[in-house]
């Protein structure tokens, strides 16, 4: 280690275990805060901390040592610390903390309105840098609202009948006799739907239904009376089917029935349904099948095969040697709103990824009608039948070619390594993964993110918790959920719609620009209010601006303005621009530093110089004669000191003096404030553009006005805090400063929209 910064030793020391010294400074298995460690490697425990190290301790021998000399030599402790007050608060802008938490604060109650129910005030401007949106498509992207529009049987496609409400039938129609019959019927009885009571006299198509969505939807076109249930495996994820046995057959028989997953109910039957009667099932019909299934699932519908077996003796119902009876397909339609909410994020840079538990065909039919997935482009299907290549034969085998979108099935997801789904991830741009589990779900989450991407991921089940949790921001379903993924997710959707997630992404890019906004405004009169405290140590000036004066600008007349640039109204481009990368682009970054300090605090502090000198001369101290006069100011000992003029002032006279500084000083630093208030509404375009809609705004700007005027003209209060009324050409003197501020960012934004990648634009943009 290199001890020299501490002790002085010129060559480094070696550091071992062992005590060898009661001195920690000499002592070889001792190390040293602020000591830097040259080579090697090695474990310690710290033992100190901040004052109680030794370099803590020698820091507080030399600030009490530095307090006595000041004591010693005259210094007195009231202006010691006052100009140490005015130094913390000028430079720390006390503003800043109420401006951001009141404009998430803000931001989160007008997401409120549209459905986003934020829990942590964060998630807001977190939901605004989104990259990534991992959606679900059931009552997310779709209304959730299941409806029968297709059967097969007898190999023939038969739209379903539904009535109107005139109670006609509508579509051409399944008969309900014969093969046909024993679909409806099985379909019905596997049903753990039914109709609300007080619902009677509503035509079906419309009366309520209490239970699962596509049971529901079954139960609208069929009834299920004059039969028993006795028994009922329900379905589950694992076996992918229902299977309940009923009494009321013929001769009060038993019978089964059996609906589930189609792959799964064909690879449990042997034989399916004809008008002559059951037959084998062969490579024909596994065919005919195969192409129905492919027709409906291409319409985004979903497929429910219903199959029946009798099973009168044996006590252990069988699951296999079933007979299959057609195929049941139902639509789930995209919410209105949804296809212009996936372009709007399309148009922003933000990815949306559908992931499913459905069926790949019926999952990329979706994805297709609400514009996830692009009409009339190759899409990559990696589903059962393809075997999931390695990472690095990604599009080499030939069975796997590069498009733009794929659809990945969740079984080949289980078989892909770490490397292929990160691929797949970084070159596909239109992705659904169907037949996904929810501990997939977190795995894809976390792909996205070692790719770089902001994501957020919405959620229903328990399941869905920890890929809630993993996500940059959760967002739990409001009426589906469950109270367990509503406590893990960062926001709730209250409506279950998609459409509302793109809101909230806007209102957090909104939020992320308006947080510059306001946090740019604040800093600026930093340098107004540090440089007089400057000036007073370096150039000896009495001092030009008090700390109340500070205060009653940060607490005072810049905390409405601040606040009110939430309210600003976005930029018309806050949706085409691609998301913002976390790493690069802070909310407060290099640039809006310097523009703010550099450029118009420079700019402010000038206009407060320029009042506290003109105050001065009116009263014959000319700027030059003010170099070096503070010692003398302010020796309340020194009765009188001569202006530039010749004429004396006592003590009492240059109190009341400074104090007519301070109040033109102050209001100079108003009134450059709102010229920096208007340039701050926007970032790139004109003010003229934006235009002057924000009222909470314009309010704040009147009520600077009226603090400034009760702070400097109301009988006693203006004493108490250390202001005085100003004459009307004193306040004047800030106004040009105001207008020049608000010309020279006009001018700024002009060019960074004629040339955006500029000079002006790389060094002021920020």
């Amino acid at each position: 280690v290199d001890n020299s910064s501490l002790t002085g030793e010129s060559e480094p020391l070696l550091r071992a275990p062992e005590c060898t010294h009661d001195n920690p400074l000499e002592t070889k298995n001792m190390m040293m805060f602020s000591t830097n460690v040259l080579e090697g490697t090695g474990r310690g425990i710290v033992i100190r901390t901040g004052d109680n190290t030794i370099i803590g301790t020698v820091a507080f021998i030399v600030a009490s040592t530095c307090f006595i000399v000041s004591m010693i030599s005259g210094s007195e402790l009231l202006s010691a610390l006052v100009f140490m007050m005015g130094i913390f608060v000028a430079n720390v802008p006390e503003g800043i903390t109420a401006t951001v938490t009141a404009s998430l604060t803000l931001t989160a109650k007008k997401m409120r309105k549209k459905h986003c129910l934020v829990k942590k005030l964060e998630a807001v401007e977190t939901l605004g840098s989104t990259s990534t949106i991992c959606s679900d498509k059931t009552g997310t992207l779709t209304q959730n609202r299941m409806t029968v529009a297709h059967f097969w049987a007898r190999g023939e496609i038969f739209e379903a009948v539904m009535c109107g409400e005139d109670g006609k039938p509508t579509g051409r129609g399944l008969p309900v006799t014969g093969a046909y019959g024993d679909l409806m019927r099985c379909a019905t009885l596997c049903s753990r739907s039914d109709f609300k009571e007080d619902d009677t006299d509503v035509p079906v198509q419309r009366r309520e239904t209490v239970g699962d969505a596509s049971e529901a939807a079954i139960l609208s076109i069929a009834s299920s009376e004059g039969y028993l249930k006795v028994m009922e495996q329900p379905f589950n994820s694992i076996n992918k089917y229902q299977l309940s046995i009923h009494t009321g057959g013929p001769n009060n028989s038993h019978i089964l029935v059996l609906k589930g997953a189609p792959e799964r109910v064909l690879a449990m039957s042997t034989t399916m349904s004809t008008e002559e009667g059951p037959k084998p099932i062969d490579d024909n019909i596994r065919k005919q099948f195969q192409k129905a299934y492919d027709d409906l699932g291409g319409m985004g519908e979903h497929q429910f095969p219903p199959g029946f077996a009798f099973d009168l003796e044996n006590p252990n119902y069988p699951t296999a040697g079933l007979n299959f009876l057609g195929l049941i397909s139902m639509i789930d339609p995209p919410r209105p709103g949804v296809r212009m909410a996936v372009h709007l994020c399309q148009s922003a840079g933000i990815k949306v990824v559908m992931v499913t538990g459905d069926h790949p065909i019926t999952a990329q039919a979706i994805a297709k009608q609400v514009h996830i997935i692009d009409n009339g482009i190759d899409v990559t299907l990696l589903i059962d039948d393809t075997d999931a290549p390695a990472g690095e034969e990604l599009y080499g085998t030939g069975r796997l070619k590069k498009t733009e979108a794929i659809v990945v099935h969740g079984e080949q997801l289980k078989k892909l390594s770490e490397t292929t789904l990160d691929s797949i991830v970084a070159n596909y741009h239109q992705v659904v993964f169907a037949r996904t589990s929810p501990t997939q779900k977190l795995q894809i989450v976390e792909a996205y993110q070692r790719n770089g991407q902001i994501v957020a991921v919405t959620g229903d089940g328990v399941n869905d918790a920890p890929a809630l949790r993993k996500a940059d921001i959760g967002i739990a379903m409001g009426i589906a959920g469950t109270d367990v993924s509503k406590q893990a997710a960062d926001m709730i959707l209250l409506n279950d719609n998609f459409a509302s997630i793109v809101t909230g992404v806007e209102e957090g890019r909104i939020i992320f620009d308006n947080l510059k906004k306001s946090i740019a405004y604040v800093l600026t009169s930093n340098i107004g209010e540090v440089t007089p405290f400057i000036s007073y140590v370096v150039f000896g000036l009495p001092l030009p601006m008090s700390l109340m004066s500070i205060l009653l600008i940060d607490m005072g007349t810049d905390l409405w303005p601040a606040i009110s640039l939430a309210y600003e109204l976005p930029e018309n481009d806050i949706m085409e621009r691609p998301p913002r990368d976390a790493k690069i682009d802070k909310l407060v970054n290099a640039r809006l530093i310097l523009f703010s300090y550099m450029h118009i605090g420079v700019m402010q502090a000038t206009a407060g110089f320029c009042t506290y000198f003109f105050i001065m001369m009116q009263n014959g101290f000319m700027p030059w004669d003010l170099w070096g006069l503070r010692e003398q100011w302010d020796n309340k000992d020194l009765d009188t000191v001569a202006d530039s003029f010749g004429q004396e002032w006592c003590y009492e006279s240059r109190r009341q003096l400074l104090r007519s500084c301070h109040s033109g000083f102050f209001l100079s630093m108003v009134m450059v404030q709102w010229g920096d208030l208007f340039i701050s509404k926007t970032r790139k375009n004109s003010m003229v553009t934006q235009g002057m809609n924000n009222m909470v705004m314009n309010t704040g700007m009147i009520s600077t006005v009226v603090l400034s005027c009760i702070f400097l003209y109301t009988p006693g209060l203006y004493n108490i805090l250390a202001q005085t009324p100003l004459r009307m050409t004193t306040t004047m003197v800030g106004l040009p400063f105001a207008v020049l501020i608000y010309m020279y960012d006009e001018v700024r934004k002009c060019i960074i929209r004629r040339h955006p990648g500029g000079i002006v634009y790389r060094l002021t943009n920020y």
